[in-house]
């Protein structure tokens, strides 16, 4: 299938824990699209992957996004872009509502 919408991306559930769960479709070759639900008050670990650039989709909800020193309030409808090497984290700040993003990064996940 090639078409998918940003609340089902389809593919396989990769992780899950009290934080998040997290699904990968790896349908094509050289891209993985990734979708993250993170539960109210909780956060990514936070990580850099040298060699590895990374498009944020923000689906619904609202929290913060860390990329080295900055730090972006998010929501639905925003994009943020992840330059090669650069750590990044995801904190839903809501106490009440998942923050929902999509992803884009190429190759295999090493995160």
């Amino acid at each position: 299938m090639l078409i998918y919408n940003k609340n089902d991306i389809g593919g396989n559930i990769t992780k899950k824990d009290e934080r998040y769960v997290v699904k990968d479709n790896t349908n094509l070759n050289n891209l993985v699209l990734s979708n993250t639900k993170l539960h109210p008050g909780k956060k990514t670990s936070g990580h850099v992957h040298p060699g590895q650039e990374e498009i944020y989709f923000f689906v619904s909800g609202s929290g913060l996004m860390i990329v080295d020193d900055e730090e972006f309030k998010v929501t639905t409808d925003d994009i943020i872009l992840i330059p090669d090497g650069k750590f990044h984290q995801v904190i839903n700040t809501n106490a009440h509502e998942p923050l929902v993003f999509n992803c884009v990064f190429n190759g295999i996940r090493n995160h």
